[in-house]
C-alpha cells in the first residue's frame, strides 16, 4: 500500500524507463568485495522516491530523446545521490531513514563511507563511460558544490544567526544541485539548445529547493510513520531550518531564547517549540517560498515542448508541496 505522499507523486509515465535504470544500477553494483555490494543494495532497495533519476528521464522524454544513454546517467545520479546519503547519516549519527536502520546503523560507520566513495568512484567511471565532455563537466561540478554544501551545513549547525539567505545557499548547494545537474543531462542527452538545457537546470533547481524546504517543514508536521525518519531530527543535530529561522525572528524574546538554546544543546521540548513554530506562521511561510520555488519550477518546464513528458514535470512542482513524506 502506497503512503499518501507516494500516491500523489505520479510518475507513471517513466515507470518503463525507471525497470530500465533498476536494472542498470543493479549491474553496476558489482564488486569482488561482498561488504561493498551489501552496504549499496541495503541503501538502494530500502526506497525513497527516486525522484533526480526521474527528473533526467522527464527532461529526455519531453525533449524527444530516446538514447540509451539517459538509463546510464539516471543511474549515476542515483548513485550519487546515495553516496551523499550514506556520508550524511554518518556525519548526522542518524539512525533511521525511510523507516529502516540507516547503512551506518546496520554496518557500522568505516563501512558506510567507505562504500560511499566505491559509488562516487563508481559514479565517475560510468560518466567516463559516456565520452562526453559535457556530461562529466556538469556532473563533477554537482558533486563538488554538493561536497562545499555539506561543509557549509557542517559550519553552520547550532549557528543561531543562520538567516534565510544562509539557509538557501546551503540547500542550493547540499541538495538542489543534484535535481538541476539530472535535469540538465536530460537535456544533454537530448542533444537540446543552449537555451533549453537551461531552462531544464532551472526547473531541476528550483524543484530540488521547494523539496528541502518542504522536507524541512515536514520535520515539525510530519508522520513519522508516513515519514520513516525521527521527527525532531534536524533540531537535535543543530541543523537550523527555515521554518527555525522563522520562528526565531517573529517569537517573543523569551521563545525566541528557548528556541537557540535548544538549537545551542541539541535538545529541547519539541512539542513546545513545534507550538511556537507554528503559532509564529512560520511553518506558512516557509510553505509560502517552497510554493514560488515549485512556481518557478513549472514556469521553466513550460518552455519545453508541450507533451506528456513536460506536462508531468510541471504537475511535479505542485505534487512536491503536497507530499507527506
Amino acid at each position: 500500500m502506497s503512503h499518501p505522499s507516494e500516491a500523489s507523486i505520479d510518475l507513471s509515465i517513466v515507470a518503463s524507463d525507471m525497470q530500465e535504470v533498476d536494472n542498470v544500477i543493479a549491474q553496476r553494483l558489482t564488486s569482488d568485495v561482498p561488504l561493498v555490494g551489501d552496504v549499496a543494495r541495503y541503501i538502494i532497495q530500502a526506497g525513497g522516491k527516486r525522484l533526480r533519476p526521474a527528473l533526467l528521464l522527464l527532461t529526455a522524454g519531453a525533449l524527444g530523446s530516446s538514447s540509451s544513454q539517459r538509463f546510464s546517467l539516471a543511474a549515476v545520479v542515483e548513485f550519487i545521490h546515495t553516496a551523499t546519503l550514506l556520508h550524511d547519516d554518518v556525519v548526522d549519527e542518524s539512525s533511521l531513514r525511510r523507516g529502516h536502520s540507516t547503512a551506518n546503523h546496520a554496518f557500522g560507520n568505516p563501512a558506510s563511507v567507505l562504500v560511499g566513495d566505491f559509488l562516487y568512484s563508481r559514479a565517475f567511471q560510468m560518466m567516463v563511460g559516456t565520452g562526453s565532455m559535457r556530461v562529466m563537466e556538469i556532473l563533477a561540478d554537482a558533486t563538488n558544490v554538493i561536497a562545499e554544501g555539506e561543509v557549509l551545513q557542517l559550519m553552520n549547525m547550532r549557528d543561531t544567526t543562520l538567516d534565510k539567505a544562509g539557509y538557501l545557499r546551503v540547500i542550493r548547494a547540499k541538495t538542489a544541485k543534484l535535481f538541476e545537474a539530472s535535469a540538465q543531462l536530460g537535456a544533454v542527452v537530448a542533444g537540446a539548445s543552449p537555451a533549453l538545457e537551461d531552462a531544464c537546470a532551472r526547473c531541476g533547481g528550483a524543484l530540488g529547493t521547494a523539496f528541502q524546504i518542504v522536507d524541512d517543514v515536514l520535520d515539525y508536521t510530519g508522520d513519522p510513520q508516513v515519514m520513516g525518519k525521527n521527527l525532531g531530527d534536524d533540531l537535535r543535530e543543530g541543523k537550523v531550518t527555515l521554518p527555525l529561522i522563522f520562528a526565531m525572528q517573529r517569537a517573543s524574546s523569551d521563545d525566541a531564547a528557548y528556541i537557540r538554546l535548544a538549537i545551542a544543546e541539541g535538545q529541547g521540548d519539541l512539542a513546545q517549540i513545534s507550538q511556537i513554530v507554528q503559532d509564529t506562521q512560520a511553518l506558512d511561510s516557509a510553505r509560502d517560498l517552497a510554493r514560488e520555488q515549485a512556481q518557478l519550477a513549472a514556469d521553466a518546464a513550460a518552455l519545453l515542448p508541450s507533451n506528456a513528458h513536460s506536462g508531468t514535470l510541471i504537475k511535479l512542482a505542485d505534487q512536491l508541496l503536497q507530499r507527506r513524506s
